[in-house]
């Protein structure tokens, strides 16, 4: 099985990574997944020794964890990217003060040049536009008026983008997944820590209302000593994947025939790897992924798709519902889900538990102990004026789409740029949250093995600093 990622003859499909690009002595397949006998060891206790893992590859430059930005007056950002994501984005940036985006790219030259008008209608000066061709991304990191570039593009462009901004010097914001490989992820952090750039996965559900809530009630010891957490990404996304106009062709569904894994790990992985600080005092050691058949998206094709339509040359090899153990070295337990594929109403389970109590969303209810009894689920909603996050008690009601989560995540990382301050998560954060990409289709496919999560800190994680829960600002 062809296990690079997917060619795609739309324009974007030009967009590829070679295992060049993603940099020279990583000392791991091509692939960028272990073999099934490289299995982490099994993680200990919190009062035991460290666990012991595969070495890293040698550290090329000295750590950005906890490294803040360089302090600036206004941040000039560049878009590449303006589909529905980089569409849906570009006013957070825009209705900032001390933001001006100076560059957007796209290849389709009709959606780079509606980025140019939403830029001028907000009041600021027209932005150079790139439009030609698929790699025109380069000339816009190149520019020397960026301070960040933000990357709403396919998932299979993410790492070459990224590469290329923090190459020009530019710190980048990349939408999930912020690569697909193993190797890649690798590259990542060894790019940051070579260029002194940030390389951030923007995973806005770490911004979510009731995540910065149980994020806080966790941190102050609300559910005790914490055991479990369990996220998920289980949206169907039938209709949208095999639509003509939602996606800027099929790149998305043909993701799933090449890979068996969880495709989307990050929306579920990132809120419960903060509370359960991941790379600040725990780690994610190992994952053990398994599948159910392939069957809802053929399904959906017969039912909904004319006789001739290019997706029935496609075969689906995608899991219709991938369930992943994630093991930290402190002994707890992450559940992932990714289900796209069949009828199932949206959920990302967002779940933590501890020696004290639960908390379980969709709907959106706890139980701790001493505060409640009877094992009967309690409101939530009271412990919203003691625990909520100074984020959203500073905005309220906050605009635009997912609940306001989009925009308290701009506002944040343009907080942080400006006062330099260090970034909420970092590439250590982005290449955890995207490992189970790979790591998930290689369990998968060696019958549930685990598969050892790399430690992209080389260390550093077990040193207690700041993330999502942060400190208001003076």
């Amino acid at each position: 099985m062809n296990e690079q990622p997917p060619h795609d003859p739309s324009r974007r499909g030009v967009l590829r990574t070679t295992a060049a690009a993603a940099g020279a002595g990583l000392g791991i397949n091509a692939l960028g997944v272990p073999s099934a006998g490289a299995a982490a060891p099994a993680a200990a206790p919190a009062a035991a020794s460290p666990v012991v893992t595969a070495a890293a590859p040698r550290r090329l430059g000295a750590t950005m964890a906890g490294v803040p930005f360089t302090g600036r007056s206004t941040v000039r950002v560049g878009i590449v990217g303006y589909g529905n994501r980089g569409a849906g984005m570009i006013g957070h940036f825009l209705s900032l003060p001390g933001v001006r985006v100076n560059a957007v790219c796209d290849p389709v030259r009709d959606k780079v040049e509606r980025a140019a008008a939403a830029v001028v209608a907000a009041g600021q000066p027209a932005p150079a536009v790139y439009a030609n061709g698929e790699n025109d991304y380069e000339n816009l990191c190149a520019r020397t008026d960026l301070d960040l570039v933000y990357v709403a593009t396919p998932w299979e462009s993410h790492f070459p983008i990224a590469r290329a901004a923090m190459l020009n010097g530019k710190h980048v914001g990349v939408e999930c997944p912020v690569a697909m490989r193993l190797d890649e992820l690798w590259a990542l952090v060894d790019l940051s820590e070579q260029t002194r750039r940030h390389c951030m996965q923007l995973e806005n559900c770490c911004y979510g209302r009731n995540e910065m809530r149980v994020l806080r009630m966790a941190h102050a010891g609300k559910f005790g000593r914490l055991l479990h957490g369990a996220g998920a990404y289980n949206h169907d996304l039938r209709g949208l994947m095999f639509s003509p106009t939602y996606y800027e062709g099929p790149w998305r569904r043909r993701w799933h025939t090449q890979l068996k894994g969880d495709l989307y790990p990050n929306h579920g992985f990132g809120p419960v790897a903060t509370y359960m600080d991941v790379n600040r005092g725990d780690r994610a050691v190992s994952i053990s992924s398994f599948g159910t058949p392939a069957l809802s998206l053929a399904e959906y094709r017969e039912e909904h798709m004319p006789p001739g339509d290019p997706s029935w040359k496609e075969t689906y090899i995608g899991s219709d519902r991938t369930i992943s153990l994630i093991q930290t070295a402190q002994g707890r337990v992450i559940r992932l889900e990714h289900d796209v594929s069949t009828p199932h109403p949206y959920s990302r389970i967002n779940s933590l538990g501890g020696t004290r109590g639960v908390f379980e969303d969709y709907p959106a209810r706890i139980y701790l102990e001493p505060d409640h009894k009877d094992d009967q689920w309690a409101d939530f909603a009271a412990y919203a004026g003691e625990f909520d996050h100074w984020l959203w008690k500073d905005h309220g009601n906050p605009p635009g789409a997912h609940g306001g989560m989009d925009y308290i995540m701009v506002f944040r990382l343009m907080q942080c740029m400006r006062l330099g301050l260090p970034p909420d998560f970092d590439v250590y954060d982005a290449a955890t949250w995207t490992a189970p990409v790979p790591l998930s289709h290689a369990s998968i496919k060696a019958q549930g093995a685990p598969q050892e999560i790399p430690d992209f800190t080389r260390g550093e994680w077990r040193k207690a600093r700041s993330g999502v829960d942060s400190v208001k600002p003076a």
